[in-house]
């Protein structure tokens, strides 16, 4: 008599999540779509959120910002503790603090609670994000599906920050600025059962070390020279050289947490990917090509409402074909690449940006729908072109066997790109606004002052104050956003133009 010995539980459940294997891939990517589309749904809430809360130029960059700089320096670490002590746990819990601190944004009081909040939703997301793409390569055992369903996973990721300002504007014109962060919950709410029935368990690495002094260095050092540019460009919390000091100091963290690693047998970060050329010029298109989609949406979104008179949902619209063309871009570009090579597309996508940016730089206050259409077209399309054509670069210099860190490296990249193009780019802004913006009759000092903060301060002043002397002040500070708008640019387009030129010399033509 033979006797059938029955399958392990572990076999068994890995046949079920295979079974599964698309429905995993649904909610991963709708998991994916709300941590990206938080990095940039604040764009057209912007002018909403100060009227609201009147916040300072700089609170106003850090509520922007803080989000994609918190999960930038996390991510490696968390997609380590995955690998550690089970990435599905990790994601469960990623999914209960997303949820809770999107609860706690929507009801913020003051500036400093919803800057404390959307640092917690950058925590949420950076333990969510890089178990994404490790679970999809688990259950997806076939290399044809995982193509596909890796394909379907960076769709998402890159138009989850397009489309972040067009949900933005539908939520703040139908009910308020909270709205924007409320909307996660009852989504997570259905999330986190489902999770906890389809993601399999990962197999846990409980014998691999785990550097958190590396993580600490990461971390304060990142956010150390996030806070140090800031203030740099304010001076609201410390004076100038002190910025200067905390500026110099993350710096000096971020270089010793590089050369920690260069020691370590099994670093959180694999710095020895960068001797090779190929990758390290690849993670540049990443890191440039987010940090000008990222950057420069916010301060279009804030042209369109606050200088052209938009609503948020007429200025998310008028940015509708930048989402489309990235789309667009992204399907384009996978039968591009083979036909031209990575350095034509990768050179050429960045080269499309910096001269889709170009006639902007002529614009005053007036309107230019149709051209402005053409030049969101673009930026889309160009910085989808070329960023699919970095990631391509990305994994294929690196050998199989570290394709993982190279991942978890695209993704800091992306990270980073979208929190520092807010930074320097709002940062700019700041700096050439201010000085621009001439006394008005009849306006205090104060007011003023406030006025000065930002674009979207002195509408909210000129509203208070109303009658030709409001009227007055609106107009002076549109003119003074504009000609921040045209060196912020100006400087976008050098950059984005000497980096196409560096990927075209750096990169072999295949």
């Amino acid at each position: 008599m033979t006797v059938t010995q029955a399958a392990p539980p572990r076999r068994r459940a890995d046949r079920e999540h295979h079974h599964n294997r698309w429905s995993v891939l649904a909610l991963l990517c709708l998991a994916l779509l709300l941590i990206t589309v938080d990095a940039t749904v604040l764009h057209i809430a912007v002018p909403a959120l100060t009227a609201a809360l009147e916040p300072t130029s700089v609170q106003l960059l850090w509520i922007i910002d803080v989000y994609s700089l918190v999960v930038a320096p996390l991510l490696i670490m968390f997609g380590t503790l995955g690998d550690k002590y089970g990435r599905k746990r990790l994601v469960l819990g990623g999914f209960v603090l997303f949820g809770l601190a999107s609860a706690a944004a929507a009801f913020a009081p003051t500036p400093l609670t919803l800057i404390l909040a959307r640092a917690l939703l950058g925590v949420g997301g950076a333990m969510i994000m890089p178990a994404t793409l490790s679970l999809i390569r688990q259950v997806f055992t076939d290399r044809r599906e995982r193509a596909v369903a890796l394909g379907v996973w960076s769709a998402v990721a890159a138009a989850g920050a397009a489309v972040g300002p067009l949900v933005g504007g539908v939520l703040v014109s139908h009910l308020w600025w909270g709205a924007v962060f409320l909307v996660n919950v009852p989504i997570l709410l259905v999330l986190l059962p489902a999770a906890a029935r389809l993601l399999p368990e990962s197999e846990r690495r409980r014998d691999r070390p785990w550097d958190g002094v590396s993580a600490a260095l990461s971390v304060f050092g990142l956010l150390a020279l996030a806070f140090g540019l800031k203030e740099a460009g304010s001076g609201t919390l410390m004076p100038f050289w002190s910025s200067v000091l905390v500026f110099l100091a993350g710096a000096g963290l971020l270089v010793a947490f590089f050369r920690r690693q260069t020691r370590l047998e099994t670093p959180l970060l694999e710095i020895r990917l960068f001797r090779s050329r190929a990758f390290t010029t690849g993670v540049a298109g990443v890191m440039l090509g987010v940090f000008a989609l990222v950057g420069l949406q916010l301060m279009l979104a804030q042209y369109l409402q606050l200088v052209l008179g938009d609503s948020p949902v007429r200025a998310a619209l008028r940015m509708l074909p930048l989402v489309l063309s990235a789309i667009t871009g992204g399907l384009a570009a996978a039968h591009i690449l083979p036909r031209i090579g990575m350095r034509v597309t990768m050179s050429g996508g960045l080269g499309l940006v910096a001269l889709s940016l170009t006639p902007t730089l002529g614009w005053g206050v007036e309107a230019h729908p149709v051209m402005l259409s053409v030049c969101f077209v673009g930026i889309g399309f160009g910085v989808q072109v070329a960023l699919l054509a970095a990631s391509d670069t990305i994994m294929a210099a690196a050998p199989e066997s570290q394709a993982g860190g190279a991942a978890a490296i695209e993704e800091t990249a992306y990270e980073l790109g979208a929190g520092l193009g807010v930074a320097v780019l709002g940062t700019i802004t700041t700096l050439a606004y201010a000085p621009a913006l001439p006394a008005v009759p009849g306006v205090p000092a104060g007011g003023m002052d406030k006025a000065r903060q930002s674009l979207a301060g002195a509408a909210h002043v000129a509203d208070k104050i109303g009658g030709s002397t409001g009227n007055a002040l609106l107009d002076a500070a549109r003119w003074a956003f504009v000609n921040a708008l045209h060196t912020t640019v100006a400087v976008s387009v050098v950059l984005l133009g000497l980096t196409a030129v560096a990927v075209a010399m750096l990169l072999n033509r295949d």
